[in-house]
């Protein structure tokens, strides 16, 4: 199999029939390549819903206060609900159990100003876990802390591009700024792998928002991120808890959707990885589906080559051919630029999944990529499969009489 002849001859007959080795290799590459992308779209899909998920906590309920519908218990419908400090204290109580922290966020817009510069900005006023559920990186100075909260300090802590607009290549810390017409102190600035506007937000203790807001003690929504030990089963349960909890404490239905909304994180990233996977999977089988085409494209050509080449195996066959010989000379000839042909597809699908990276972000796929030992084994598969689809008319050819294969037209 591996005799100088053999390959002189292999050598041979694709330079005598160009065109037939062109298609031959087209159809293999061709299917790799096709694969190769694919599959690394697939992967791309899931890394977009890894991605975001990724720059927050995903241990982590929202609870949103909404306005009723039905009336309940001698209310009204139409009533907005209202949550406030005794509420944060109340899960605080109640389930400490099952929680590791739960934090305040009161949201507003304003505009701020240092020197010369001004932007308009949203500020969240916030408690000091509210750190951990942004997974807020601090870069200079610090966040939060409880004693701020406290004492109701006029401190904030300032995105990136916060520091970048107002401030340019002046250091911040220590500085004040104008917030909506208060001075705060620059306390620490924070980056967020969330993107640019996560940095361009400002944090300041809920207590001090509350002074600001003729003392009172409202909150917007509240953030509660359950211990991590108690699964997604147990955080469906506290899911289900919460809700109950405010319902009887608000005096809403149980059958009023819009009194009061939670955002369970933990289910939605469940949801949304079945959902990559459901999608991977058919992206697999698409993928899949282009392997099994280029074998019976690699079949096709095989029986069209053993038919154009019957008259000169009959001949080879008079002259002392064994049928092993004629078996093995066409078998190795397909091998040959199944491999070749199969390795450059694969080749070329890696290096145009590479140069995409974050090209396609925009259409939810992101860096897609796929293993190379994935690659390998699927470049493997097609020539393995390719060379049994080569057998079949290699072995027919192979039984064919002398007398019978000079005969035929």
């Amino acid at each position: 199999m591996f005799s100088r002849d053999n390959w002189k001859e292999i050598f041979e007959t694709i330079q005598k029939n160009k065109l037939r080795t062109f298609l031959s290799g087209f159809t293999v590459a061709l299917g790799i390549l096709i694969f190769v992308v694919l599959f690394g779209m697939g992967n791309g899909l899931v890394n977009t819903f890894e991605e975001f998920f990724g720059d927050d906590a995903t241990n982590v309920l929202y609870v949103f206060p909404g306005r009723t519908t039905v009336p309940y218990k001698g209310y009204k419908s139409n009533r907005a609900i209202e949550f406030d400090n005794s509420d944060l204290a109340d899960i605080n109580k109640n389930f400490a159990m099952f929680i590791d922290y739960a934090t305040p966020r009161i949201s507003r817009g304003g505009l701020v100003k240092y020197k010369s510069e001004s932007n308009n900005y949203t500020t969240r006023a916030v408690g000091p876990a509210h750190q951990y559920a942004e997974k807020t990186i601090m870069m200079k100075g610090r966040f939060l802390n409880e004693e701020d909260i406290r004492n109701s300090t006029k401190y904030v802590v300032i995105g990136r591009l916060v520091e970048n607009d107002l401030f340019g290549s002046e250091n911040s810390l220590g500085e004040y700024i104008d917030v909506a017409g208060s001075a705060f102190m620059v306390i620490g600035v924070f980056q967020d792998d969330g993107g640019d506007n996560e940095e361009r937000l400002i944090y300041m203790p809920y207590t001090t928002r509350q002074l600001i807001e003729k003392n009172n003690d409202k909150i917007d929504q509240i953030i509660v991120a359950f211990k991590p030990e108690i699964g997604y089963a147990g955080a469906m349960a506290l899911d289900r808890s919460l809700d109950r909890f405010f319902r009887e404490k608000k005096y809403i239905s149980p059958d009023d959707q819009s009194g009061v909304f939670i955002r369970n994180v933990a289910d939605q990233l469940k949801q949304q990885q079945q959902f990559a996977r459901v999608l991977q999977i058919i992206v697999a089988f698409v993928a899949f589906g282009t392997i099994i085409a280029g074998i019976i494209g690699i079949s096709n050509i095989m029986v069209f080559v053993v038919k154009e080449r019957t008259k000169e195996l009959g001949i080879r066959k008079a002259l002392g051919a064994t049928p092993k010989s004629v078996i093995s000379s066409i078998l190795l000839e397909s091998v040959f630029i199944t491999t070749i042909s199969g390795f450059l597809g694969m080749l070329l699908g890696v290096f145009i999944l590479n140069s995409l990276g974050e090209k396609l972000k925009d259409y939810f796929i992101t860096n897609p990529y796929i293993d190379i030992t994935m690659a390998i084994s699927a470049t493997l598969v097609l020539i393995l499969f390719g060379a049994i689809a080569g057998y079949i008319p290699a072995k027919r050819a192979a039984d064919i009489k002398p007398i019978e294969a000079l005969r035929d037209e």
